[in-house]
């Protein structure tokens, strides 16, 4: 498919890089040391949980996240940027699309009773969906030079 400027897939790989760019940003502005030496952003998470409508939500914040704050801090944290490094390359592109699919996912499900909010979570799930299913990682891609996922 041609369009005016680019091709579909080099449209597919621009919304691809833009949802790099997003991860990324949400990494950069992140606090760091309050999250690692306060605890603060597993302290937010954790009243939000106690407060959620779904029982099933209190119940699995308490028996994986409660137990171990620092290590959560870290997979949030790390992950936010290895998803923003992954979809910006085009490296291991499919699971970085699932694997940030599912934490925007979480992040819908904890904050479900705030729907202003979570707007950015449904439009980057959303962009996922479509470049995962598109095969987004076809054009300016490391999966593409290296002939991962053909």
């Amino acid at each position: 498919m041609r369009t005016v400027w680019l091709s579909g897939a080099e449209w597919l790989a621009v919304l691809r890089i833009g949802l790099g760019l997003w991860w990324l940003e949400s990494w950069r502005h992140k606090d760091r040391k309050a999250w690692f030496e306060r605890g603060a952003g597993i302290a937010w998470a954790a009243g939000i949980a106690r407060e959620h409508r779904w029982p099933a939500v209190r119940a699995g914040f308490e028996k994986v996240v409660a137990p171990r704050p620092k290590v959560m801090a870290y997979i949030v944290v790390h992950a936010e940027l290895a998803l923003g490094l992954g979809l910006i390359t085009g490296f291991l592109t499919p699971v970085a699309l699932v694997g940030g699919l599912l934490l925007n996912l979480l992040y819908l499900i904890l904050m479900i009773h705030d729907w202003a909010e979570q707007g950015q979570n449904a439009m980057m799930a959303l962009i996922s969906l479509v470049a995962l299913f598109a095969m987004s990682w076809q054009t300016w891609s490391l999966d593409r030079m290296t002939g991962l996922f053909l």
